[in-house]
């Protein structure tokens, strides 16, 4: 297996310098244990998932931390075992020794709580998500959007040379509904794979839990907590909308966003490559790939997300929004390979609107020309650097 370096180690070893404690989220398989043992080979390894090991951490905690040592250790999944990091506080206050503890979670609600409630102040924090395209261009030329949306960007996919359909049906069934069941009781798993798979048909769109409940026969306060677990889970992405000193009226509901658009496509049925050339869903497909490589930049940097959209209620829109103190990112994407100045119209209403000069344009779209038009930039979408966009 090949590893690929990862954008996001360099962040890790300086977290590692400044802090006892480094904690590492992200979906499952999408290579926070290949990143850590990497990183810190020299460090004695524990994955709470073996469950003679998790039982050790459970019912003996002070004997699991006995002969820890110099080098220390890394915890994968502490999620499994939350109540570990009560007893991570009191060794990092006696002895505060840099990078001594690397743990890592598939769930961000949970594991949250405990470090902030146990680890406050004491442990630097980062999410890694799958690869991103600047990680794969280093392997190799950057490909057609359409394989992107095939392939999606989890890393054994390219290191093994995985079947994507094959793997996301096992990923759905191994992790996804697995983990699920850890976390609620789900006793419909049907209707959640139907609920799952109305969501990944309605990528881009607004939550609208009316509409999700009729077609699913569940009830709504039902579905919010199925969404609040998804996202908890790095399944999906609420992006919010954009609301800041704007007078005008907008939308307050967030957009559904898949953290793999591997993952929607498949779970849109797409089973072979060739049916996303002329698949309805492609378009929204697109925009989850760039809108992810995005979030990818602002993590692999060890920052939180600044993502937004704008909406008001005449259906003025722009598809991404980067907030940024000095300057805002009005940003368009379109899978048409063809440059349109169409395309602005969005972006030129969201700057009407704001009534501030310190808005920059772009418009991020599957052709491969680069030009500027009445001030907006438009990008091709495999220039995947976004360091002009903060």
């Amino acid at each position: 297996m090949k590893y690929i370096h990862r954008t996001i180690s360099n962040k890790t070893l300086e977290l590692a310098n400044q802090f006892p404690v480094v904690t590492i989220t992200g979906p499952r398989q999408s290579g926070k244990t290949t990143l850590c043992r990497t990183l810190f080979p020299q460090k004695r390894y524990f994955n709470l998932e073996d469950p003679v090991t998790r039982a050790f951490a459970k019912e003996d905690p002070r004997g699991f931390f006995n002969g820890i040592g110099e080098n220390g250790v890394i915890i994968d999944e502490i999620q499994r075992v939350p109540e570990l990091t009560s007893y991570i506080q009191p060794i990092v206050d006696q002895n505060p020794q840099k990078g001594r503890f690397i743990l890592t979670g598939s769930h961000q609600f949970e594991l949250m709580s405990s470090v902030s409630q146990s680890l406050a102040g004491r442990s630097g924090l980062l999410k890694l998500l799958p690869l991103s395209l600047e990680e794969l261009s280093a392997e190799s030329a950057v490909s057609s959007p359409d394989t992107y949306l095939y392939n999606g960007f989890y890393p054994r996919i390219y290191q093994d040379n995985l079947n994507p359909t094959d793997y996301y049906g096992i990923y759905l069934e191994t992790y996804i509904e697995r983990d699920l069941r850890q976390a609620i009781n789900i006793s419909n798993l049907s209707a959640f794979e139907r609920f799952l798979r109305l969501l990944a048909g309605r990528v881009g769109s607004l939550v609208n839990i009316n509409s999700l409940t009729n077609d699913t026969g569940v009830t709504g306060t039902t579905l919010k907590n199925w969404l609040s677990v998804l996202e908890a889970s790095y399944i999906i992405y609420l992006l919010q909308p954009y609301h800041s000193n704007i007078s005008k009226r907008l939308i307050k509901s967030p957009k559904i966003f898949f953290y793999d658009v591997g993952l929607a496509a498949y779970l849109n049925g797409i089973e072979l490559q060739s049916q996303l050339v002329n698949y309805p869903l492609r378009g929204s497909l697109f925009e989850n790939l760039v809108i992810t490589e995005f979030l990818k930049t602002r993590f692999n940097n060890g920052r939180k997300s600044n993502l937004y959209f704008y909406r008001d209620t005449k259906d003025n829109e722009v598809d991404l929004i980067c907030d940024s103190p000095d300057i805002i990112s009005a940003i368009e994407i379109k899978s048409s390979q063809t440059p349109s100045t169409e395309f602005t119209k969005g972006i030129n209403s969201f700057k009407d609107a704001i009534k501030t000069n310190n808005v920059n344009g772009y418009v991020y779209y599957a052709g491969n020309e680069s030009l500027v038009y009445k001030d907006v930039k438009y990008t091709p979408w495999g220039e995947y650097s976004r360091r002009e966009i903060d």
